[in-house]
């Protein structure tokens, strides 16, 4: 049966390792056009709210009865005080839907698709494919299902985008029995790069930008190479650990590190998936923070180091899928530290000076669209990502066509 949203909203939720977004859309036609948006931030920490819309004055409220419920339950009573909010709130509409970013997709989803408990059941079994986020996105459609059960879902996949790449591209060197059985190159942030994709498309339209690289650095980080908007390669592979250093994941690593520290210190499974996802990247190399602002504020050396590294760990990368697309006419940045980090932009635009890169640094530093320079031999963007946006336009395409 089809379903309609005309006069209605819908509700789009971006869950992090320790935070939770949700955004409130009018479903009409078009781009959905934003109403409100809900943040919860530090969940594991000192909790803060902060929302933004037509008629909600930005504010930011500590949420210090979140503390005192179990780490592990957070993010789901957090989604639950969103939906009260809402509920209770006389500005805006309850949300007709729910779209969710659902980190993993596996092989089994190419396309959104609509929840169901069978679908839970499924997603819960790649939990340990992205163990920071697949659980979590699981408690928030639970959550959500609790709340509003009536409410139908969609979930949203970062894999998807991925799904077209070659079989070239996918597989790793390992017996052919290991990759039927599903040990291959996935890669995340799909719904990042779709929404950049879309952007650019729009602003350099037809084939202006056809080999382009889009760096979605942030907590998470990663490079996608596309052609035409469409996904070649990316760094991330199997899980979300591999490519560059990130704020807590250690990015690329010889797997025979792994043998070591399991031979001669001792680590499991579980001791390896602690130190590479929570103890190393940024935060491991600095001993310090894996946040790059609180790492720009030091004057530690180890600081810098981290810096550094991340800025080289890409420009390998750069080079690399340069390589995959056989040349490249742009690059683009976006995530938070890619929109907001103009040093960062400079020291990757000059290392890109083999690629005909030159940076506008005034541009640059005022965070334009366009940060090359006149005559650049390769376009530089800042595209801001907006993950809520891309999941609210999935979900009404799913919903409202027909197909669910």
């Amino acid at each position: 049966m089809k379903e309609t949203f005309e006069g209605s909203a819908l509700l789009a939720v971006n869950g992090g390792s320790s935070s939770l977004k949700a955004q409130l859309f009018a479903a009409g036609e078009g781009e959905p056009q934003p109403l409100c948006s809900i943040r919860v931030d530090d969940i594991f920490g000192r909790v803060h709210w902060r929302t933004r819309g037509r008629h909600t004055q930005p504010s930011a409220v500590a949420l210090g009865a979140l503390e005192a419920v179990a780490p592990g339950l957070r993010h789901a009573e957090a989604m639950r005080a969103i939906l009260r909010w809402l509920n209770e709130s006389p500005d805006y509409p309850a949300p007709a839907a729910i779209g969710h970013r659902i980190v993993h997709g596996g092989d089994l989803f190419r396309e959104p698709a609509r929840v169901d408990a069978q679908l839970v059941e499924k997603l819960r079994g790649l939990t340990h494919l992205a163990p920071l986020h697949q659980g979590i996105n699981v408690d928030l459609v639970a959550a959500c299902a609790g709340f509003a059960p009536d409410t139908p879902q969609v979930a949203c996949f970062d894999t998807m985008f991925h799904q077209e790449q070659a079989p070239l591209e996918r597989h790793y060197a390992l017996p052919a029995e290991l990759s039927a059985a599903g040990i291959q190159r996935y890669g995340f942030h799909g719904i990042s790069y779709d929404y950049v994709s879309r952007r650019l498309q729009t602003l350099l339209p037809g084939r202006a930008a056809a080999r382009t690289i889009i760096a979605h650095l942030g907590a998470g980080a990663s490079l996608c190479a596309t052609r035409d908007g469409h996904s070649v390669a990316t760094t991330m592979g199997f899980s979300t650990l591999d490519g560059i250093p990130m704020g807590s994941r250690c990015g690329h690593i010889d797997p025979g590190v792994l043998i070591y520290l399991m031979r001669e210190q001792g680590l499991d499974a579980d001791g390896l998936e602690d130190l590479l996802y929570r103890r190393s990247g940024l935060l491991g190399i600095s001993g310090i923070s894996g946040d790059m602002r609180e790492l720009r504020q030091s004057a530690d050396p180890r600081a810098g180091l981290a810096i550094d590294q991340f800025c080289y760990r890409i420009l390998r990368e750069i080079g690399s899928l340069t390589a995959a697309l056989g040349g490249l006419d742009a690059l683009v940045f976006t995530g938070g530290i890619g929109e907001n980090d103009p040093k960062l932009r400079s020291a990757v635009a000059a290392g890109c000076g083999w690629l005909g890169a030159q940076l506008d640094d005034e541009a640059n530093e005022r965070g334009a669209t366009t940060i090359s320079a006149p005559g650049s031999g390769l376009r530089l963007l800042v595209i801001p990502t907006s993950e809520e946006t891309m999941i609210a336009d999935y979900t009404r395409a799913l919903l409202g066509d027909g197909s669910a």
